[in-house]
């Protein structure tokens, strides 16, 4: 596989990764925010702000694929001969982070939902569990970020 070729493999594993993930995380998510919505759509902004948690994912996988395509100019000339498997590399943390974490971090979201569906004084702190889990996604897009923009 040429450099370009490695490269182009890793921004489209950031993207995908975050992706799925996202979209995996939501669906749990959703999926319980809608039986609470049967019984009370009075909670439809509680419930969606909760649903909309694990979408942040997907938005860290796309920026690191669309500046590793940006930075390498992926479309063009791309990177200097040998680098493509380090820009490859680069990306791995946030495709697979952001993956796992989105679909916790939906999971999580269910809980958060049932806590909040029934004490919905309970609802600022029951928010909190699920961005706990949207901090190591933070941490692996920086990582990435400070990788790349270290070739």
């Amino acid at each position: 596989m040429t450099d370009t070729a490695w490269a182009m493999l890793g921004a489209a594993l950031a993207v995908a990764g975050g992706g799925m993930g996202s979209a995996i995380g939501i669906t749990y998510a959703s999926n319980m925010a809608t039986g609470v919505l049967s019984e009370d759509p009075d909670k439809f902004a509680k419930m969606m702000a909760i649903c909309v948690l694990p979408g942040t994912q997907g938005i860290y996988g796309f920026v690191a694929g669309f500046l590793t395509v940006l930075l390498f100019d992926l479309g063009g000339a791309g990177p200097e001969v040998g680098k493509g498997i380090l820009i490859f590399a680069a990306n791995l943390p946030v495709a697979f982070v952001c993956l796992v974490s989105a679909i916790y971090q939906g999971l999580t979201g269910v809980g958060s939902i049932g806590l909040a569906a029934k004490q919905e004084e309970a609802f600022g702190k029951s928010i909190i569990f699920p961005a706990l889990v949207e901090t190591y996604a933070v941490i692996s897009l920086v990582f990435t970020l400070l990788v790349l923009f270290q070739l």
